[in-house]
């Protein structure tokens, strides 16, 4: 690896950990370079603007998260084993890099994205939806349009991505699993009703 592509990386952490703790508008460019250990002139020379920066690390977090729904989807289970696998890695995931998981997942950046990166978001959450409607469709999922269930499913999920991005929860709290629990509670279809005359034990009359 060069020194420019290390100069980059180191860049890219110190911008990533900075906008994640302390948000977009307070990093200043100076922050960014000295917490890289470069000067501030060199963040020029890998990226045109702060704004470009955020938008380089949020394509990369929104390619991590599609990653993570296209793999949950090639698996061989059925779909609500589907979202608890994407669960799971969205969880593990924020684990070990909490502040892309924040980045994506939590922090909202407004008209910070540019196209690229609003297209990004809208491609993540169409798989996640595609997911869903698979379970919509074997009737597991209350009716109603998969977006919705969908925003509701990750809304759920969330909770718990926030707290072990944040170091509040270990991967394994069990809020975590309540969380899971929940998310799909959430959106699942309610049983179906048992047949007139079995809800006492089909006893009838005398």
């Amino acid at each position: 690896m060069s020194q420019a592509d290390l100069t980059r990386q180191r860049l890219v952490r110190a911008a990533l950990e900075l906008f994640t703790a302390q948000g977009y508008h307070v990093t200043t460019t100076p922050l960014i370079a000295k917490k890289a250990g470069v000067a501030e002139g060199t963040i020029y020379r890998h990226f045109a603007s702060k704004q470009h920066l955020l938008n380089e690390l949020y394509r990369a977090a929104a390619r991590w998260g599609r990653r993570l729904v296209k793999e949950a989807d090639a698996l061989n289970v059925g779909p609500r084993e589907k979202l608890a696998e994407l669960g799971r890695s969205l969880v593990a995931g924020a684990s070990r890099e909490p502040a892309v998981a924040r980045l994506f997942l939590i922090q909202r950046h407004g008209d910070l994205l540019d196209d690229e990166s609003r297209k990004l978001a809208r491609d993540f959450s169409l798989d996640l939806e595609a997911l869903v409607a698979q379970a919509k469709a074997e009737g597991s999922v209350k009716p109603g349009a998969a977006d919705i269930w969908a925003a509701v499913w990750l809304s759920v999920v969330t909770l718990a991505i926030d707290r072990v991005s944040a170091r509040d929860w270990p991967q394994t709290h069990a809020g975590v699993k309540l969380a899971f629990a929940g998310a799909w509670d959430a959106i699942a279809a309610p049983p179906p009703a048992a047949p007139s005359g079995q809800a006492d034990g089909g006893s009838g009359g005398q």
